[in-house]
């Protein structure tokens, strides 16, 4: 069979999706952790449609014509595959559902309806109802006379068709206003037994219509596009802040790309909700599982005594290359320190931002901010360092998708306490984790420097697999400050020697180190390439990858998401191997590793090879230099890279192979790096 090298970027994200899904399904996975992974799914499908969907009808209202660059597909033709895609997946989302819901039953919680129930405990649910559900809620009947309600973005809603002997039919609708009352209400006479609140509404429609009857009935979500162009529609009367708080304000009405429903209804319903919202029936999706699986998470903590139902307990480790209770800043002048999230603790890090505040030798901070924790200590430290007189400079990025509130109140604060805070380029977000501290010494400026993979995020540094590289190099740090003078110029640096800097010195200089690998080749020598990111999209590079591997450099790929290039496709993409390690902890960190032996550069950084983040965002990424630190990366990738636990093998066709043991000890990188923390800390040999 003939295979093309390139996947669609949309299908090769639901492929993704699909694989959060598999471990859902996966009877090893820990029952309570199933119920995580299968409300991620959701998440993700939900972003999905907003961002992708979204993006792609907006491009179709452009140019339906245009054609992405990789399969040759239009913004329609890649909607309707998408859409054929996820109906299939929701329906093995559905099943799963309903197979750990009889999982759940063995450990005595349910989530009935009202078929499920003994007459006495409806009529309790009932006079419930009357009592404390009914005042909170509101209803709107759509006729010629009254005009259609808004629907709020995934909101779920109660939908009735209604009729009399008089009149025709009409919609009647209620909000379910989730956060007006629990979602889940328990049901009497029967422990762990329980109902969802929208359920309870639903039942409970004939009360809330008394003079109409109910013919038809449905829970029903809508999805609303949320791929808003903030730049393009700056108002320059406004200060940006205030902008971006407009913005939020217009994503919540933006047009619905998708409408769910909990069950059937009949089609001239539908029919006149798609008219209503400007939607094709193929937008519509019918559910036999709870359109909202965040209650999921509460069923998690009904369960927390009983451990093994969830992963074994781990905690990040101390590294054991700093001592806490010696000043963090002199140790990185001694040595470069490379932190591994989740595995070593974020802890010294926020201990050396804590310390710069108070240090009487450091005159300044420069920092970017992109998701920051509801709690920051980080935030913190920049508010005492600018009360105790220090120079603190903060790009806070305000176009940081769905963290934008948060991030406008962490300005402000910053603001108030005399921090001088800029808010991003024109038409380009700085998604860069890079951290310049300046000293004055004796013998002259010292510059610490941090460079990261992942967001300064005390709470997902306990989630995501990260790197975090502190480092006392004094080329390093002048390119970084070099680096953030520009950002608070409005301007980007288009000359480096030492960092990878995009939009201007990044994917230039990837290439380069692509075509020296190719050299190597090309001269009798071995070429080798290791990649570790997040997704992988941009043409150029791809490009670059398979003329290295016709070139017979051998490339070996983890790409936790996106992949558009298919490895092992015969006479282009032969020495091409990619993987996708999905497990408990997000892959997020970002290592790149070019040639072998003495002569290979590390790299680590927080672009993933998307054009987005090679060609349209301010990204950094930071050589390794340290022998031990480069050991470090080597091993990590060596891990992942015989995972047989957590890993998937792209096929040729681009689908994911789970890797199963084959006489070999069973692998799962996760856990080995973690029992490699724990040692390591404890001084294990």
């Amino acid at each position: 069979m003939e295979y093309t090298c390139f996947e669609n970027r949309e299908l090769s994200w639901l492929r993704f999706n699909e694989r959060v899904l598999e471990e859902a399904e996966d009877t090893r996975v820990p029952l309570c952790e199933r119920l995580s992974f299968l409300s991620i799914f959701q998440s993700n499908l939900d972003e999905f449609f907003m961002v992708r969907i979204g993006s792609l009808h907006d491009q179709m209202l452009l140019d339906k014509d245009s054609r992405e660059n990789k399969t040759n597909m239009t913004p329609g033709e890649q909607i309707d595959t998408a859409l054929e895609w996820i109906r299939h997946l929701c329906h093995r989302r559905d099943a799963a559902y309903a197979n750990l819901m009889g999982l759940l039953a063995d450990q005595g919680i349910t989530v009935v309806n009202f078929h499920n129930i003994s007459p006495e405990s409806a009529q309790y649910l009932e006079e419930m109802f009357r009592r404390d559900f009914m005042p909170l809620l509101s209803t709107f009947i759509v006729g010629k006379k009254q005009s259609f309600p808004f629907l709020a973005n995934k909101e779920i809603y109660a939908v009735a068709v209604l009729s009399t002997k008089a009149e025709k039919r009409k919609i009647g609708i209620i909000p379910c206003a989730s956060g007006l009352f629990p979602r889940l209400i328990a049901v009497p006479e029967r422990t762990g037994c329980y109902i969802l609140a929208e359920e309870l509404i639903l039942h409970c429609l004939p009360l809330m219509f008394p003079h109409y009857r109910i013919d038809g009935k449905a829970l029903a979500r809508l999805t609303r596009n949320a791929d808003i162009d903030a730049d393009s529609i700056y108002d320059e009367e406004l200060n940006y802040r205030d902008h971006m708080a407009e913005v939020i304000k217009l994503r919540r009405k933006l047009c619905p790309v998708r409408m769910e429903l909990s069950r059937a209804i009949e089609p001239a319903v539908i029919e006149t909700l798609c008219d209503k919202f400007k939607l094709e029936t193929k937008q519509v999706f019918e559910y036999d599982a709870p359109l909202d699986m965040s209650f999921l998470f509460k069923i998690q903590d009904e369960l927390r005594n009983h451990s093994e139902l969830f992963y074994a307990p781990r905690h990040p480790q101390k590294s054991p290359d700093l001592d806490l209770n010696q000043s963090i800043l002199d140790q990185i002048v001694k040595k470069d320190v490379l932190l591994h999230y989740p595995y070593q603790s974020i802890r010294p890090f926020l201990q050396m931002l804590s310390e710069a505040a108070r240090d009487p030798k450091v005159v300044s901070i420069k920092m970017t901010l992109y998701r920051l924790a509801r709690d920051s200590k980080v935030v913190e430290s920049l508010v005492e360092a600018a009360e105790n007189g220090k120079q603190v400079d903060v790009l806070v990025e305000l176009k940081a998708r769905f963290d934008e509130e948060n991030n406008i109140a962490w300005s402000r604060r910053l603001e108030r306490a005399g921090c001088h805070v800029i808010y991003g380029l024109s038409g380009m977000k700085v998604h860069s984790k890079l951290c310049v501290i300046t000293r004055k010494m004796p013998d002259g400026i010292q510059y610490i420097t941090q460079i990261g993979t992942g967001n300064y995020n005390e709470k997902t540094s306990r989630q995501y697999t990260d790197l975090s590289l502190m480092t006392a190099c004094k080329e390093i740090g002048e390119e970084a400050a070099a680096t953030f003078h520009a950002l608070t110029l409005g301007e980007t640096i288009d000359h480096t020697q030492h960092l990878l800097v995009a939009p201007h010195c990044l994917q230039n200089k990837l290439m380069d180190m692509i075509d020296d690998e190719i050299s190597k080749v090309r001269n009798g020598g071995e070429g080798l390439i290791r990649i570790k990111i997040n997704g992988l999209s941009d043409k150029t590079l791809i490009d670059k990858l398979i003329e290295a591997s016709c070139a017979g450099v051998k490339i070996e790929m983890i790409v936790r998401g996106i992949c558009c290039l298919r490895g092992g496709v015969p006479g282009q993409t032969d020495n091409i191997h990619i993987i996708s390690v999905v497990g408990r902890y997000l892959e997020h960190s970002r290592i790149y590793i070019f040639g072998k032996g003495d002569e290979a550069r590390y790299y680590i950084g927080s672009a993933d090879w998307m054009t987005r983040n090679t060609l349209r965002r301010v990204e950094v990424a930071a050589p390794i230099y340290d022998e031990a630190l480069k050991a470090r990366l080597n091993t990590i990738f060596e891990v992942m890279w015989k995972d047989n636990r957590q890993a998937r093998d792209q096929m040729p066709d681009g689908s994911y192979r789970r890797r199963i043991p084959n006489g070999e000890k069973a692998l799962a990188c996760q856990d080995w790096l973690y029992d490699e923390a724990y040692r390591l800390a404890h001084n294990e040999a």
